[in-house]
């Protein structure tokens, strides 16, 4: 098997190469505006690392979010775009998940993304790999009795320290992190989700209040 990972749903643009034993290569950039730009050089830079081409790629896993829907996107679509070049599986994993697995907490957690407006994307974990509650978008101070003493990752638990005292890295999804959750999921004969995004809330672009349609003559 030689899996590729692709995350773009928060600020951190990463894809990784994985052979279903260990990481082969793995390329990272933080920067929530320019999704678009940096994920296929970031492609290109894990194939060259790992010395294979595209074509030799039997699997592909995408982050799924939740997360902002223009950023989000980027990384669904060019995943669904190789897959069907190249005649390959195309699979979800939730990014949260991604988080929790990277962070390797035992016991109950949160992890915590940041979803702009003031609000957070989250959801409760016990262990690194099970989450027991479906992913939410709330503003901290409501959800701050259901995460009361709690260990809590990612960027959202680091912006909001009254709420997320006990915060840990890591502070952004690492597709490395991603494509071994996969990987092991995929060997252990469990199925993965569909390639479709978590939107949890309309996009932030809206049309214009009192927006008037011109007709052409």
């Amino acid at each position: 098997m030689l899996l590729l990972a692709l995350d773009t749903a928060t600020p951190a643009v990463t894809a990784a190469l994985h052979d279903g034993r260990t990481v082969l290569a793995e390329s990272s950039s933080v920067d929530a505006r320019r999704h678009g730009e940096l994920l296929l050089p970031a492609v290109d830079r894990v194939l060259a690392e790992a010395g294979v081409k595209l074509d030799a790629v039997t699997q592909i896993v995408v982050g799924t979010g939740p997360g902002p829907y223009t950023g989000l996107r980027v990384g669904l679509m060019t995943a669904m775009t190789f897959g069907s070049a190249l005649g390959t599986p195309v699979h979800g994993l939730c990014t949260l998940d991604g988080l929790a697995y990277a962070s390797g907490l035992e016991g109950d957690f949160v992890v915590a993304t940041d979803a702009r407006r003031k609000e957070v994307y989250w959801a409760r974990y016990d262990g690194s790999r099970t989450r027991v509650t479906e992913p939410a978008v709330d503003r901290p101070a409501e959800i701050a009795e259901q995460v009361a003493g709690l260990p809590a990752v990612g960027a959202g638990a680091l912006l909001y320290p009254d709420t997320f005292p006990d915060a840990r890295a890591p502070e952004h999804v690492s597709a490395g992190a991603l494509a071994a959750l996969a990987a092991e999921k995929l060997a252990a004969g469990e199925e993965l989700t569909e390639p479709r995004p978590l939107y949890l809330r309309r996009p932030d672009a809206q049309v214009p209040k009192n927006y008037k349609v011109v007709t052409p003559k």
